[in-house]
């Protein structure tokens, strides 16, 4: 081989080499980068392909104090529950700290995090949970940035409070600042948790949330006249439950429901058609011999919707194009092979004209659930039963159980 071609050749070989040690593409995800002033902590997301090492930058001398830590501090791949703790926030002044993302191989990657002065609250969300801690099955995955918010409700009608402290979770909603209707609400069901009692129709605002992030919902009329239910700007529209108010009959737990944060616009001849008998039918399945829980995930499709109405204070809502319901039912003897759970999906268009219809036109696995809908519901499912049987549920053709 002449020099002219083995120096080519050598060429070839350095690209080709190089090729090999393409850069790593790595991002940070956090669940928020606006921290309340008070001590707490959030999860972040890394997106990596090979190593990483995280580590904290201050921009200044005066706040090089660190008040931020961040665990694990090292990985490899992608990971979601990366966990950024900071102490209380004394100051009169908001302060900074920049979490760095160093891979392997290739560039860095920086997100600033913002803590607000003391006394105050972050800008938008922080004012409900993180979604990494949360393992109940009835929780759909849920993505960091979104501009949604994770709220749990206990049974008195207030915040839940989680890691091990006193009160029993009552519902949790999937809460959409821009567009002010919860993506979804999840609960579990069964006759305990439904209780006894009558509709309070206490409507007012959800405690978790301050109002002006929220809507007023409340309206003059009585129930019995025919100006109760059309509360929007559109006459047409009900201020429709996610969770129904026969679902939670004691009386803090029946107050609860009443929040816009479990409100949508809701077509009059739909709400009170076939969606309340598949909020009946939901009930009953919830009360069949056996049964241990139900686990219950009702929420509406908004993107694409070109449709809005105004509240009773001139905030604008969203109007959904769809309503869907996901269940999950553990307690049936005869699945033996799924260790007893079994799983089924509603798909609705928001349409006033399937009002007197069968609301079994509309039954899908929740694997067709969530194709139509984007949404991977029972991530946590699992984690419980292993891979192969939570696809099977997730997939498996309605029973026949859902359809009596």
């Amino acid at each position: 081989m002449s020099r002219k071609h083995l120096l080519i050749a050598l060429s070839v070989l350095l690209v080709a080499l190089a090729g090999c040690q393409k850069e790593d593409s790595v991002s940070l995800n956090p669940r928020s980068t606006s921290l309340n002033a008070g001590a707490g902590s959030v999860f972040v997301g890394v997106v990596a392909q090979g190593a990483w090492t995280l580590s904290l930058e201050y921009p200044s001398i005066s706040s090089a104090a660190a008040w931020a830590s961040v665990n694990p501090a090292s990985g490899t791949g992608s990971q979601n529950d990366v966990q950024l703790s900071y102490s209380a926030n004394d100051s009169e002044n908001v302060r900074e700290v920049t979490l760095v993302l160093t891979p392997a191989r290739g560039a860095a990657a920086r997100v600033t995090l913002t803590q607000a002065a003391k006394g105050e609250r972050a800008v938008d969300g922080n004012y409900g949970y993180d979604v990494a801690p949360m393992d109940w099955l009835e929780l759909p995955a849920m993505k960091a940035g979104d501009r949604r918010e994770l709220l749990v409700h206990d049974m008195a009608g207030g915040k839940y409070l989680n890691k091990g402290k006193s009160g029993t979770r009552n519902w949790s909603c999937y809460w959409d600042y821009d567009n002010r209707v919860s993506l979804w609400v999840a609960y579990p069901l069964n006759n305990a948790l439904i209780g006894s009692g009558t509709r309070s129709d206490a409507w007012g605002l959800d405690p978790l949330l301050p109002a002006s992030l929220q809507y007023a919902i409340t309206t003059s009329a009585s129930r019995s006249s025919e100006g109760y239910r059309r509360y929007y700007s559109d006459p047409i529209y009900d201020r429709g439950h996610q969770i129904p108010s026969a679902d939670r009959l004691e009386y803090k737990a029946n107050v609860s429901t009443f929040y816009p944060t479990n409100m949508t616009p809701q077509t009059g001849a739909f709400n009170s058609g076939i969606w309340a008998r598949l909020e009946d039918k939901v009930r009953t399945y919830s009360k069949q011999p056996g049964i241990d829980t139900l686990y219950v995930v009702t929420g509406c499709t908004i993107e694409g919707s070109k449709t809005f109405v105004n509240s009773g204070d001139g905030k604008k809502i969203t109007v959904p194009t769809h309503y869907f319901k996901a269940l999950l039912y553990k307690g049936n003897s005869s699945a033996t092979v799924t260790d007893g759970y079994m799983a089924v999906g509603f798909y609705l268009p928001h349409d006033a004209g399937i009002a007197s219809r069968n609301f079994l036109d509309y039954i899908c696995s929740v694997s067709e659930l969530e194709e139509q809908t984007g949404i991977d519901f029972f991530p946590n499912l699992a984690k419980k039963l292993g891979a192969e049987k939570a696809r099977q549920i997730e997939t498996q053709t309605p029973d026949n159980f859902w359809k009596k």
